[in-house]
């Protein structure tokens, strides 16, 4: 039987699951993602796991508020409290999704960290944080989620959320940027092994976002050490104010989960106000 699409909410009769939902980019992701008709599996850790981060971490009472908000848009939700670092949890958290919803269609691999520092200045245990959260937490939620996506033979879309530092890697956070380099050849890697199962899967790359992450300040010291290093932050084509809001962002989500996008795959979209431009 063919679906009808309902044009207020082009996602009805879906299921999206997103880390890092607790709140910032991940919960308007998962909002969003609502309101276009999904029902989310929403997953966080919720816990004071990034020890070298300059701001603090999601805390339960956000994923539930991220549940409650959900909820308002007249969608079901299941949430998870896991650290994406954790595989079984998150192979724990698909096994329940199928058996709550049935099928999975989209993925969004959110959950990220950054923290601050010149790469030989930086321990190992900074390092590592990072790419672990950041890099293998994605490669953790790919193994998870996309058997589940095979076997229900409904196509369906994954999306990354990588960052402008991803393809041009700026100073101060170099490790950062390697892990989101790699998030970039993950995704680009799996559009072509995902293409014969009608999988689609692509990456974002934001800039300067108006979340916990993109408000740290502990990133100022490193600037008046180093106030050359501004520099590589150049001024971004469209003069507006503030910070790219995680709305903006989640608008994009919504498109590369719906068929409007159906043709694209393995593609690198920047949502940064055109910094990547300069």
């Amino acid at each position: 039987m063919t679906r009808t699409i309902e044009p207020d909410r082009p996602l009805a009769g879906k299921v999206a699951y997103v880390t890092g939902a607790a709140r910032g980019q991940g919960r308007s992701h998962a909002i969003h993602l609502a309101r276009a008709g999904a029902d989310i599996v929403a997953v966080d850790a919720c816990a004071q796991i990034a020890t070298f981060s300059g701001y603090p971490m999601a805390e339960p009472g956000d994923l539930a508020e991220t549940a409650h908000l959900v909820e308002a848009e007249g969608r079901k939700i299941l949430t998870a409290q896991v650290d994406v670092r954790d595989l079984d949890g998150q192979q724990k958290a698909v096994a329940d999704t199928i058996k709550t919803f049935g099928r999975l269609d989209f993925v969004v691999a959110n959950a990220g960290v950054c923290s601050w520092g010149r790469l030989w200045e930086i321990s190992p245990e900074q390092f590592r944080e990072t790419v672990d959260i950041n890099l293998i937490g994605v490669w953790n939620t790919i193994k998870a989620t996309v058997p589940a996506m095979i076997a229900a033979g409904n196509g369906g879309s994954i999306m990354t959320i990588s960052s402008s530092a991803g393809v041009k890697a700026p100073p101060g956070c170099g490790h950062y940027a390697a892990s989101k380099f790699g998030v970039v050849g993950l995704t680009k890697s799996l559009a072509v092994e995902l293409g014969e199962y009608g999988i689609r899967v692509n990456t974002l790359l934001p800039y300067g976002t108006n979340t916990a992450l993109g408000n740290d300040t502990s990133m100022y010291k490193l600037f008046e050490d180093h106030p050359a290093y501004v520099y590589s932050y150049t001024p971004n084509l469209l003069k507006t104010d503030g910070l790219v809001e995680p709305d903006e962002i989640s608008d994009v989500v919504v498109w590369l989960a719906s068929d409007s996008s159906r043709v694209i795959t393995g593609a690198q979209v920047p949502v940064d106000k055109g910094f990547l431009a300069r």
